[in-house]
C-alpha cells in the first residue's frame, strides 16, 4: 500500500476484493442519478411482530414504519438504481436485512452526495447511508478544506472497510500509479468525498508550472463519462466502486485500476447526533446481522467480503 494506506473516509475500507472478483448476478443498468428529487426505493422490511429489535427504535419510528435514507443512488456496487428504477446494491440489501430486525422499512431517497448530511441535519431524512467513510472532520462537522467548523457533526454506525483508488483509461495510464504522479495531469472526482480531499492535498505539493487539474462532479458517473471520452487523465473513488467500474465499463475493456489504495477506513450509516435511540437500534440491527451470518452472505454477492467487520462500532473513524 502506498503512503496514508492506514486510514480511509469511513467508506472503503481495508483491501477489498480485486476488480475480477467482484461478482454480479443479472443485468445491471448504471445511471447517474444524482438529484435531490425524492425517488423513493422501498426495501424488503418486516412486521413488528417478527422483528426482535423492534423496541429499540424511538416510538415515531415505529410509528412511521420506515426510516428514510438519504443515499446517491450512483455509486454501484455500494447502491445504484437497476433497468426497472429500483435501488440496488451492497447499502440496499444490508439495510433491507437490518429492516427485517426493526420492523421497519429503510426508505431510499436519492441525493447528490455533498447535500447529504445537510438534508440529514435538516431532517430531510432520518439517516444517511451512501458508502460514507467515518472520519473526524464529519463526526465534528469540520470543514476539510478550511479546517472550521461548519455545523454540527454526526455520529456513525460503521460497517464496512475499504480505501480509495485511482483508475484511468485501460492501456493509457499516463505514466500515473499512484497519487504523487498526478501532477500536471487532470482528474476526475465525486464532489464532497475523500477522493476529492486527497486530490486537493496532492494539488498543494505540486510544483509550479505542474499543476494537478480537479474536476469534481456531482456523481460517479460523471466522473466516469469524463475518463472514458479522455477530458481527464484519471479518475478516482472508492476501490470497490473502481473495481466494479473496471469490470463492467465497456465491458472490462475501458479502464484500469492504477497502484494501492489508500487511506483505508470504515464506511458509517451517519446519524444526527440527537437521535441517539436511533443510532443505538442500528447498531444492534448490524451487529445481529453480522452474528445470523445474513451481514457475510450480502458482502460475499457484492464481492465486499475484504471489507467485512467482526463487530459495528460507533465513530471508528479516524
Amino acid at each position: 500500500m502506498t503512503a496514508s494506506s492506514t486510514r480511509r473516509t469511513t467508506a472503503a475500507r481495508s483491501p477489498l476484493v480485486a476488480a475480477g472478483a467482484i461478482a454480479v448476478a443479472g443485468t445491471l443498468l448504471l445511471t447517474g442519478c444524482g438529484d435531490q428529487t425524492k425517488n423513493n426505493d422501498k426495501g424488503s422490511g418486516a412486521s413488528v411482530s417478527g422483528a426482535p429489535l423492534a423496541g429499540k427504535l424511538p416510538q415515531e419510528i415505529r410509528d412511521k414504519g420506515k426510516i428514510e435514507v438519504g443515499s446517491d443512488i450512483a455509486y454501484a456496487p455500494v447502491e445504484f438504481k437497476d433497468s426497472s428504477g429500483k435501488a440496488v446494491g451492497l447499502d440496499p440489501d444490508l439495510a433491507a436485512a437490518m429492516g427485517k430486525q426493526l420492523g421497519v422499512t429503510l426508505e431510499f431517497q436519492n441525493g447528490t452526495f455533498d447535500a447529504l448530511l445537510t438534508g440529514l441535519r435538516s431532517g430531510r431524512y432520518d439517516i444517511a447511508m451512501s458508502a460514507m467513510t467515518d472520519n473526524k472532520n464529519r463526526q465534528q462537522g469540520v470543514d476539510p478544506d478550511t479546517g472550521k467548523k461548519v455545523g454540527e457533526g454526526v455520529d456513525f454506525v460503521d460497517y464496512l472497510t475499504a480505501g480509495v483508488s485511482i483508475y484511468t483509461r485501460k492501456g493509457d495510464t499516463q505514466g500515473i500509479n499512484g497519487w504523487s504522479d498526478l501532477c500536471g495531469k487532470k482528474i476526475a472526482v465525486e464532489r464532497g468525498t475523500v477522493s476529492e480531499d486527497l486530490a486537493k492535498q496532492e494539488a498543494k505539493k505540486c510544483p509550479s508550472g505542474k499543476k494537478l487539474v480537479i474536476e469534481p462532479f456531482d456523481d460517479d458517473q460523471q466522473s466516469q463519462t469524463r475518463l472514458r471520452s479522455g477530458g481527464v487523465d484519471a479518475a478516482s473513488s472508492d476501490f470497490p466502486v473502481a473495481a466494479y467500474a473496471v469490470k463492467t465499463s465497456g465491458g472490462g475493456k475501458d479502464f484500469q485500476i492504477v497502484g494501492q489504495q489508500v487511506e483505508a477506513a470504515p464506511y458509517g450509516i451517519a446519524v444526527a447526533k440527537k437521535d441517539t435511540q436511533l443510532r443505538e437500534a442500528l447498531q444492534a440491527a448490524m451487529n445481529a446481522i453480522i452474528k445470523n451470518g445474513e451481514y457475510a452472505k450480502i458482502l460475499q454477492k457484492w464481492g465486499a467480503q475484504d471489507g467485512a467487520v467482526k463487530e459495528s462500532v460507533i465513530n471508528g473513524g479516524k
